[in-house]
């Protein structure tokens, strides 16, 4: 009975955990089809309407209103397989995220899940030169979080290993120098004149 028990909590731990880290994909996104081997037309990137349909050709209309990406990705590989034997298919989701901040072009871009960061930032034209790097913020439901950029790049992560969702916003914020640098070049030239002044006053 006691294993009973056990093998019911494990599989609803697992149920919850699935559920805690499945990729919500949500109307405005989208996902990206590619088939490898097949000459075909179907091979493009197909957005989720407002009422949660998503089109596809060959295979007509999916509603994703209640489902994550991995089960929306299963209907779409059930569907073309029914139509094409065993085919190499590739399917991405893609989502719409915000870049603001110090980036040459921030706007609204779709990125794959499986987009590395710094692939995020050249989608927005890449950083400026007052982008303060170590300090990029995502910003969820207009909370801030952290992002270990360094480690991120390092490790080469992509959306889904640190966590970016549909919505999120990622901001690169103006370098602390950027911003203060008159105020810095008004103090250094003070100071170097009150050095001179006082060499020349009470210096033999």
């Amino acid at each position: 009975m006691k294993n009973v028990f056990f093998i019911l909590f494990a599989t609803l731990f697992i149920f919850i955990s699935l559920k805690l880290h499945a990729q919500a994909i949500n109307p405005g996104d989208g996902v990206r089809i590619a088939f490898l081997d097949i000459g075909d037309v179907i091979t493009g990137d197909y957005y989720i309407q407002p009422n949660g349909l998503l089109n596809l050709p060959q295979i007509g209309i999916i509603n994703t209103t209640n489902k994550d990406f991995s089960e929306i990705k299963s209907i779409i590989e059930a569907r073309y397989d029914s139509l094409y034997k065993d085919p190499h298919l590739s399917i991405n989701a893609l989502f719409r995220i915000n870049i603001l901040g110090e980036v040459e072009n921030p706007g609204f871009y779709f990125v794959s899940d499986s987009e590395k960061f710094t692939a995020i930032l050249a989608f927005a034209g890449g950083t400026t030169e007052d982008a303060d790097l170590g300090s990029i913020k995502l910003i969820r439901n207009f909370e801030a979080l952290e992002l270990d950029v360094e480690t991120i790049v390092r490790e080469g992560s992509t959306i889904t290993d640190f966590g970016l969702k549909s919505g999120d916003q990622i901001f690169v914020p103006r370098n602390w120098w950027s911003d203060n640098y008159g105020w810095v070049t008004i103090l250094v030239s003070v100071t170097a004149l009150l050095v001179t002044t006082y060499a020349i006053l009470f210096v033999d």
